[in-house]
């Protein structure tokens, strides 16, 4: 058995893009997990996605073994995301470990993602090693980096480590810092085996594969576990760790890391963030870590080709075997056919399952506008909660709606500070604090309503800033709000793919603009068509297709005015008569410029 007092399990923690996975690369060299004729970048990023963006999307996890003082030392690494949409990855990493290296980028300093990564070690009793990243770069500032992790963080200047991940220096610090300065494994003395499960996977062959932390106790293949939020059982076929690929052993240990190969064979019958314990001698009280996670962004996905359904159901089944946060039922569509109703965390995880979707499974689809969930209050007093524009009741019938906000955090350059305030106030947030970090960098701590951070705000946040800008949010509460269903309708008939639930100020020239795009591409037909955009049964916009029409007077040669005249009033009673019975057909390419125009 392991000596526990020579294992270290350990994070690495950051904002987006400041050398996480670079500096994993190098310690997996350093202490020769990998061997130099099989590494290459970005080592612990399987995914081909996580590899072209320069983002991790999954946690991976790596032992590697560091020698100190003539001992060796066994180091447990998860590898987390740094965006905000993976932060429950980060969070059930956090709480499988005893501490984090928290990266600074010696270029770009402090950022939005790396504070509520920091608070959420902090919050969860890590130990930090604050690592400043990139000193190599001609643009970096290290003492300002080192000030700043002061200030902000409260994290003594002399505890940093300088490092570069792409250059490897400053690597021996890092590993020497963590046996020196890392605490040993937590609550191994607990009388029962307990693990938390913090990922994962589903194999076509071998079934649920789980990514677990052994706090007390150990496991081994043949033991009869259960998870404890729900207690479900399952049989141990398989242990072992990841050097990085997966490599059997014959138990795993209190304080490692490693895998388990089960009996199951559907994923969502393991929640991440569970504690799994033994049937023989249960534990009593779960580890920490364990939440439920729950969609925030509702987009409707269908597929392009019709006859390609079956495809896509196959498809979206098999991505939620390995992302339990992503979910779907099937909806029907008049305009677009049948397709699937699906949440996701925020809109980066919408686009990562989508590029996944047409990637992975060549498929072509389509996506609505992304939307969120509402609590509404009927006047009877039932509350119902929806996330498509189609399910909204009867206005007469409501008697208040609620609309999710976030609490956003953004870290701008101070020269910004105005034009961020008049977006914020143009989405409808309110600015609630305002902190100096230094001479050249503000914190706004701000309220938004999450529908209008939906599309565009982070674009417009970078552009505002010069790419300077960084964000962060946290779900915070649902507020009574003025929301109304704006309906388009062609030709008198409501079309349910270009409704959505909008804001009763907004409405007006949000129905504009989509009147005006569906007259560009709407083909013309024999008679007028109207576009009209209506919030209940008032018009807020229209847009009028003019009629084709043939030349009736080309055959009159001179002669008197009343011949051209009865002619055309033939025509137009034509027309009148055809209006009335007459069926506006949408092609499907007029769905998909529309909603692709909505989603740019």
């Amino acid at each position: 058995m392991e000596n526990i007092s020579k294992i270290r399990n350990f994070c690495i923690i950051a904002h987006v893009d400041h050398g996480k996975t670079t500096l994993s690369d190098r310690l997996l060299e350093t202490t020769q997990t990998v061997q130099q004729r099989e590494m290459k970048d970005q080592m612990l990023d399987s995914m081909d996605l996580e590899r072209e963006r320069g983002i991790t999307i999954k946690c991976h996890p790596v032992t590697m073994v560091h020698s100190y003082n003539d001992e060796d030392f066994t180091f447990n690494l998860i590898d987390t995301p740094g965006h905000v949409d993976f932060a429950y990855e980060v969070s059930r990493s956090l709480a499988a470990c005893e501490g984090a290296l928290l990266l600074v980028d010696a270029a770009q300093g402090i950022e939005a993602q790396t504070l509520a990564n920091a608070y959420l070690a902090m919050d969860q009793g890590l130990e930090i090693i604050p690592v400043i990243n990139k000193i190599d770069l001609p643009s970096a500032n290290v003492e300002a980096a080192q000030l700043q992790v002061e200030e902000v963080l409260a994290i003594p200047a002399e505890d940093c480590i300088l490092a570069s991940g792409k250059s490897g220096i400053g690597i021996d610090e890092i590993l020497n810092g963590v046996v020196k300065r890392m605490p040993t494994p937590r609550w191994s003395d607990y009388e029962s085996a307990r693990a938390l499960i913090f990922d994962c996977l589903f194999d076509e062959f071998r079934g649920v594969i789980c990514y677990l932390r052994v706090f007390s106790g150990s496991f081994k293949a043949g033991d009869k576990i259960q998870t404890m939020s729900d207690g479900s059982k399952m049989i141990v076929k398989e242990v072992g760790i990841f050097s990085p690929s997966m490599t059997k052993r014959d138990k795993l240990d209190e304080g490692s890391v490693g895998y388990i190969v089960t009996n199951i064979r559907s994923i969502t019958d393991v929640k991440l963030g569970d504690t799994i314990t033994t049937q023989i001698d249960p534990a009593e009280e779960m580890l920490p870590g364990y939440k439920e996670v729950r969609p925030m962004v509702f987009s409707g996905i269908y597929p392009l080709d019709t006859s390609d359904f079956e495809k896509l159901k196959k498809s979206v089944g098999k991505l939620r075997l390995n992302d339990a946060a992503f979910t779907y039922q099937s909806e029907n569509s008049v305009a677009l056919g049948f397709g699937f109703r699906c949440g996701f965390l925020g809109l980066l995880h919408m686009e990562i399952i989508q590029e996944r979707i047409r990637r992975e499974y060549d498929l072509d689809i389509i996506s609505t506008y992304p939307s969120v969930v509402y609590k509404i209050e009927m006047t009877g007093g039932t509350l119902l909660e929806i996330d498509n524009p189609t399910e909204f009741p009867d206005p007469s019938e409501i008697e208040k709606i609620f609309e999710p906000t976030v609490r956003a955090t953004i870290h701008i350059p101070h020269t910004s500070v105005g034009d961020m305030l008049a977006l914020i106030m143009e989405k409808r947030g309110f600015c609630d604090n305002t902190e100096t970090i230094d001479e050249h960098r503000i914190i706004l701590t701000c309220t938004l309503p999450l529908n209008e951070i939906l599309v565009d705000f982070n674009d417009r946040l970078k552009s505002i800033t010069r790419g300077y800008g960084s964000m962060d949010y946290e779900l915070s509460d649902f507020q009574v709000a003025k929301l109304v269903k704006m309906d388009i309708m062609v030709n008198a008939e409501p079309v349910d793919a270009f409704s959505s639930i909008v804001h009763a100020d907004k409405a007006e020239n949000r129905g504009r603009v989509l009147c005006e795009r569906l007259k560009e591409i709407l083909p013309k037909q024999m008679f007028k068509v109207a576009i009209q955009a209506a919030v209940g049964s008032k018009v807020i916009a229209r847009e009028t297709i003019s009629a084709m029409r043939k030349d009736v007077t080309a055959k009159c040669y001179g002669g008197d005015i009343s011949r051209k005249r009865k002619l055309l009033d033939k025509q137009k009673e034509g027309k009148k008569r055809m209006k009335q019975i007459g069926k506006v057909s949408i092609p499907q390419e007029a769905f998909i410029q529309v909603l692709k125009n909505n989603n740019d």
